[in-house]
């Protein structure tokens, strides 16, 4: 992210003896990329000083519990020279003439903001040493700071911020090619733990998230959307439910037909809004319904047709060929053992603890809305579109999210909270059911995946064809790629692409009538489980140990082709900017040096699996040790995570405890997720059929272990984390019963935990 080198300095009066700090740009932005218009950023945002002293640092990103309002702080304290005991963090509002990338999403957080928020915080500094410098006399290269204090050695004087805040507002800014960025190994905050600034609230219990909004003469909401997506009301007995007890308003909302979820989002759906006194009056009330819905042509998908449409497909022609290089047929016929399996794995919900909802206020032709929203710039977008409300008079407040995971990048709940509020014209507080959470998601694609692999007789991979069977369109013109639904896609970049010199990667597609969307590492989730585990498969049948037959596989290289098709690394990609062979080498080996690969000796019935996975920029390799019994009772022993995320840990504990969730998330992904679609609608309901891991059954031992590399800059955890341990814990539960697993949930394979 490029700051404007015309930029310039200015700190201005703020509040009671204090200054709002800042760095003025001028009024411009960068050119329009992806997500509009970039802003420049811009310190005065950022940082306030009061004349005590104490500095506050505006917390511009949603946090949902990835630590990043902790994060981008520090980033910015550690550049100012403050101690961390002395910060306060507010959390910013969304304000796009203010703040690049106020979203959630992608593990993009640090690396986009890794410069940016550092040099927010050394501006400051820089600032205030001009400020002593000039009350002193003397140049500012004789001046040091420590401890949000200006200090001159020779004279032995030194300055508060607090007390140098008026003469800092009256200086011309300094040149941002004359601001200098701290030598790492200075670094006071960057790189040691710092406790959550809001575990306190959440402990204690404090009204923090979306669910505990709440004002003078609110209303609450519940909304009754047909099972089948897109369904619309034909009749009801909506006047019978304005006369229950706590009712307020009652009315049916019709929308335009969704005709294509491909694109994404549908956003505001048809159904019947209630708003009632509580939240348990409109529940109650809206158990009394009786709906008569047209349904669609939705209504008739299932998970059992899309399995039998799938092996259909997988014994077709396949309907694209998204990358091919060299000749894998000819490959297959002269290879020394070939291997063919096929995997799959379920829809699964997001189902965050905290179900969607928010709070919206429509008043003098305004709307004020409180969100967790991952993406709350699109969420105004998509309101506006949907209740006529300029942009411009629709006010963002940000709350905590509990739990996100991906969910939160769409924002139906909040345009629901946002079109009811505009209906009736007092506040409204719109809060889920569990059962709507789990019935309306945006679910992680199911799919399939027919693979085919061959090993020479030297137990080199030579071949690998994947026929990936999805969810979306085929355009009936032959050039044009496939369009899968939101996340349902594999890319040309896909490792092992280019590792293998006769590699081919072909897709058929089928229609779906349920939305779809990114979950945590989205595809790589998934697709982990499945490469990963044919990658053992393949190193059993060359004779080789998994370790071994990776590092071999790594230190092959890339093969050079020019019929490659040209792309960005994907998420799991392996051409630049995506896997890097020596990077990926390195956590291998460390991940195997840390848990003793290959040099215990494991009862009878316990087994060791690796696995490593590119996403998001994150290099990771997991090993785990797993016990299975007689009856397929799984206890995990202890998970090894060993990653290359670039040359600094911001905060230390904050990335243990994100790499230990990821883990964890995983092993319930694995075990007993799965959303399954009769008549076009879901039937799971709730956790009870969509279980997560339980205190007792989680590993007794996670060890994180990163390889700090001094070369690449810092890059985000929360997704890369998560996809190794599936099929780590699947490949150590082969190495100890000596039974393949090739499809989730592992609990529909007979397994459960112990």
């Amino acid at each position: 992210m490029r700051i404007d080198r015309r930029s310039f300095l200015k700190v201005s009066a703020f509040g009671s003896g204090g200054v709002l700090l800042g760095l003025y740009a001028a009024p411009k932005v960068k050119a329009q990329g992806r997500g509009g218009p970039q802003v420049l950023p811009d310190p005065h945002s950022f940082i306030r000083v009061a004349a005590d002293g104490t500095v506050t640092i505006i917390a511009k990103n949603p946090e949902l519990g990835q630590g990043v309002k902790n994060m981008l702080p520090m980033m910015i304290a550690e550049e100012l020279d403050v101690d961390w005991k002395s910060i306060k963090i507010e959390q910013a509002d969304l304000d796009t003439t203010k703040y690049n990338g106020q979203s959630a999403g992608g593990s993009t957080a640090t690396p986009t903001n890794w410069t940016p928020m550092r040099q927010v915080g050394a501006a400051g500094r820089a600032l205030f040493v001009a400020a002593a410098a000039q009350t002193w006399s003397v140049a500012p290269s004789e001046c040091t700071t420590a401890s949000g204090r200006v200090h001159h050695a020779s004279s032995n004087r030194s300055l508060g911020y607090g007390e140098l805040a008026a003469k800092a507002a009256s200086l011309p800014a300094p040149s941002l090619d004359s601001i200098k960025l701290k030598d790492p190994s200075d670094y006071k905050i960057i790189g040691h733990s710092t406790p959550g600034v809001e575990v306190h609230n959440i402990v204690t219990g404090k009204p923090i998230f979306a669910i505990d909004v709440t004002m003078p003469g609110m209303l609450f909401a519940a909304y009754e959307k047909c099972g089948v997506l897109g369904g619309k009301v034909v009749s009801s007995n909506i006047e019978e439910i304005k006369k229950m007890p706590g009712v307020r308003h009652a009315f049916v909302v019709e929308r335009p037909d969704i005709t294509n979820i491909v694109v994404g989002d549908p956003g505001l759906e048809s159904g019947i809004a209630i708003v009632a006194d509580t939240w348990w009056l409109a529940q109650s009330a809206r158990k009394k319904l009786q709906v008569t819905w047209n349904e669609g042509p939705r209504a008739n998908q299932s998970s059992e047709e899309f399995a039998k449409r799938a092996d259909e497909l997988s014994k077709m022609p396949p309907q694209r060929t998204i990358r091919q290089d060299g000749d894998p047929d000819a490959a297959f016929k002269s290879a020394a053992k070939v291997v063919e399996a096929a995997y799959s794995y379920p829809f699964i919900a997001h189902a965050p603890l905290e179900p969607q909802g928010a709070t919206a206020h429509f008043k003098d032709g305004k709307l004020e809305i409180w969100t967790n929203s991952q993406q709350p710039a699109s969420g105004r977008r998509q309101v506006a579109q949907t209740t006529g409300v300029a942009e411009t008079d629709i006010t963002l407040h940000f709350t905590r999210g509990g739990g996100g995971f991906g969910r939160r990048l769409t924002n139906d709940y909040m345009i629901e909270a946002a079109y009811i509020a505009k209906e009736v014209g007092v506040p409204v507080k719109l809060l889920w059911s569990r059962e709507d959470d789990m019935a309306h998601d945006y679910y992680r694609p199911g799919g399939f995946q027919y693979l085919k692999g061959g090993v020479d007789a030297s137990g080199k991979l030579v071949a690998w064809r994947n026929h990936f069977i999805s969810y979306g369109e085929v355009p009936a013109a032959a050039e044009e790629p496939p369009r899968f639904v939101s996340s349902g896609g594999m890319g040309p970049t896909e490792f092992p692409q280019r590792f293998v010199p006769n590699y081919a990667l072909h897709t058929s597609l089928q229609p779906l009538g349920i939305r779809t969307g990114a979950l945590r590492a989205p595809s790589s989730n998934a697709f982990a489980f499945v490469i990963q585990q044919f990658i053992d498969e393949l190193a059993e049948a060359a004779g080789k140990d998994p370790v071994q037959f990776r590092l071999e596989l790594l230190r092959a290289g890339m093969v050079p082709t020019e019929a490659a098709p040209q792309g960005r690394g994907g998420r799991g990609g392996g051409a630049p900017p995506g896997l890097n062979a020596d990077r990926m080498t390195g956590v291998l080996k460390l991940v195997a040096e840390k848990s003793n690969w290959g040099k215990r000796t494991l009862p009878k019935g316990t087994g060791m699996g690796v696995a490593f996975h590119f996403s998001h920029m994150g290099h990771f390799a997991h090993v785990a040790e797993v016990k299975v019994d007689a009856a397929n009772k799984v206890k995990v022993n202890k998970v090894w995570v060993a990653a290359d995320v670039g040359s600094h840990i911001i905060n230390p504990g904050a990335a243990d405890n994100i790499c230990q969730g990821a883990v964890i998330d995983g092993l319930s992904e694995m075990m007993g997720q799965e959303i399954t679609v009769a008549k076009g609608r879901v039937v799971q309901t709730n956790f009870h059929q969509h279980t997560m891991v339980r205190l007792a059954q989680a590993p007794p031992e996670i060890q994180i272990d990163f390889l700090l590399n001094k070369d690449f800059t810092p890059t985000g955890l929360g997704e890369p984390a998560l996809p190794p341990v599936l099929p780590a814990v699947a490949n150590a539960i082969f190495a100890a019963t000596g039974k393949r697993i090739r499809s989730m949930p592992i609990s529909k394979s007979g397994y459960s935990w112990a």
